[in-house]
């Protein structure tokens, strides 16, 4: 992973820029990227870092959603979530439900028959392993 310049590599561009020459030339001069002589300030900017799930803002709805309709297919879920209109993938959907610690299983009216010996069957949405 790249890391930040030097601060003092920092203060050379900022103060070259300061004194006259241009943010490309300067940028050519010590052999960084013009954005990073645009920032005008030796500061380095935050890399990295987390950005919140698109659902943070409905997760008390979806949650909520979830139990009241447990066999809810997670297309069924993302076709609810645009007409709320949220803007969401289904793959956002599907990281917030496996983050919350939620799995979906095949509901049990669609399974194929087994032996009379088959235990019961597992609900459609249930904790996954491991997670709280």
């Amino acid at each position: 992973m790249a890391a930040a310049y030097s601060l003092d590599l920092r203060e050379r561009v900022v103060a070259s820029v300061g004194s006259g020459l241009s943010r490309r030339a300067a940028a050519e001069r010590f052999q960084i990227s013009v954005s990073t002589a645009e920032t005008g300030s030796p500061a380095a900017r935050p890399m990295g870092g987390k950005r919140p799930f698109a659902l943070a803002a409905e997760a008390d709805w979806v949650l909520a959603r979830l139990r009241e309709k447990p066999d809810i297919t997670l297309t069924g879920l993302l076709a609810e979530l645009h007409a709320r209109g949220v803007k969401v993938s289904y793959y956002g959907v599907w990281h917030f439900v496996t983050r919350a610690g939620l799995s979906f299983k095949k509901k049990p009216a669609r399974q194929r028959t087994g032996s009379p010996r088959c235990g019961a069957t597992a609900g459609a949405l249930v904790h996954a392993p491991g997670q709280a």
